[in-house]
């Protein structure tokens, strides 16, 4: 007997987050309905907005760090960071995979102890063997090298008319960079920036297609997709569902960073506003 849009919608919407969250088993063969598979790829769709999110949000920080490291003179901090912008923007992020997989399975399983005062964290290196941390981990290194060179070049595109005013009224060291350098980088790089958020939010499709597994079949959009592909052989229902989720998860994308590029443009004409552009990248 097939089930309906709603029992599969109660079954499934949340089943990419465990068993606990819904029906023990996927559906099978036969068993298999339209909700069945719009559902369940709807749901895996929460692990690609969690890579993504989090990983833009932790790279975005790192990134600055690092160009500002690649900015200086100093030959012990540029030195590092733009091997380490190489290395990760010359090698392909499915072998990035592979190759921190394989690492984290070689380190030992011993725990950290992360004192908070009113408890203990304790956190375990074998977590890093799964897709929620050690894929994350991936795509945070992953990702901030790419926008490091992003801001990198906007940095060297800063107008040398308002350092030097800056340096006119005084300001020197961190205030010169929080509210003259920094926010010219922003708005230079911020469209570039806008395209790098999206092709990660991409990439996470690669996370439980590498060698991090999916643990209790509990995967992304894209993994439950190849599971329906693999259980009734017809590629032309769950493929062009994940691509219309990923489609409306883009839109958002840019709606968002276009309202901060809004904010970081507010001084300008609308007309003298830089617009954004959905340039795909086809090879990374």
């Amino acid at each position: 007997m097939s089930r309906t849009c709603a029992e599969s919608f109660q079954g499934y919407i949340l089943r990419p987050l465990g068993r606990d969250y819904g029906e023990n088993l996927l559906p099978r063969g036969l068993d298999i309905t339209f909700c069945d598979q719009l559902f369940l790829i709807g749901g895996g769709l929460i692990w690609n907005i969690y890579f993504a999110g989090v990983a833009i949000f932790i790279g975005f920080f790192l990134a600055t760090a690092v160009a500002v490291a690649k900015f200086s003179d100093n030959p012990l901090l540029w030195r590092p960071a733009t091997a380490f912008v190489f290395v990760f923007r010359g090698s392909p992020l499915f072998i990035q995979f592979f190759f921190f997989y394989s690492l984290f399975i070689l380190l030992p399983r011993v725990g950290v102890e992360i004192p908070l005062g009113f408890t203990t964290l304790t956190v375990h290196s074998s977590a890093l063997t799964t897709a929620q941390v050690g894929g994350l981990f991936v795509l945070i290194l992953n990702t901030t090298a790419y926008s490091a060179e992003l801001f990198y070049g906007a940095l060297r595109s800063v107008p040398k008319g308002d350092l030097e005013a800056a340096d006119a009224y005084g300001l020197s060291g961190f205030a010169k960079f929080r509210r003259i350098t920094w926010p010219n980088m922003l708005r230079l790089a911020w469209p570039s920036y806008t395209n790098e958020a999206i092709f990660l939010t991409h990439s996470t499709t690669l996370v439980f297609l590498s060698a991090f597994p999916a643990r209790q079949q509990s995967g992304e959009a894209f993994y439950y997709a190849r599971y329906f592909v693999d259980q009734t052989f017809n590629p032309f229902l769950a493929y062009p569902l994940v691509a219309l989720y990923f489609i409306v998860l883009t839109l958002a994308i840019i709606g968002l960073f276009g309202l901060v590029n809004q904010r970081l443009n507010r001084h300008l004409s609308p007309a003298a506003r830089p617009r954004l552009r959905f340039r795909p990248q086809y090879i990374r």
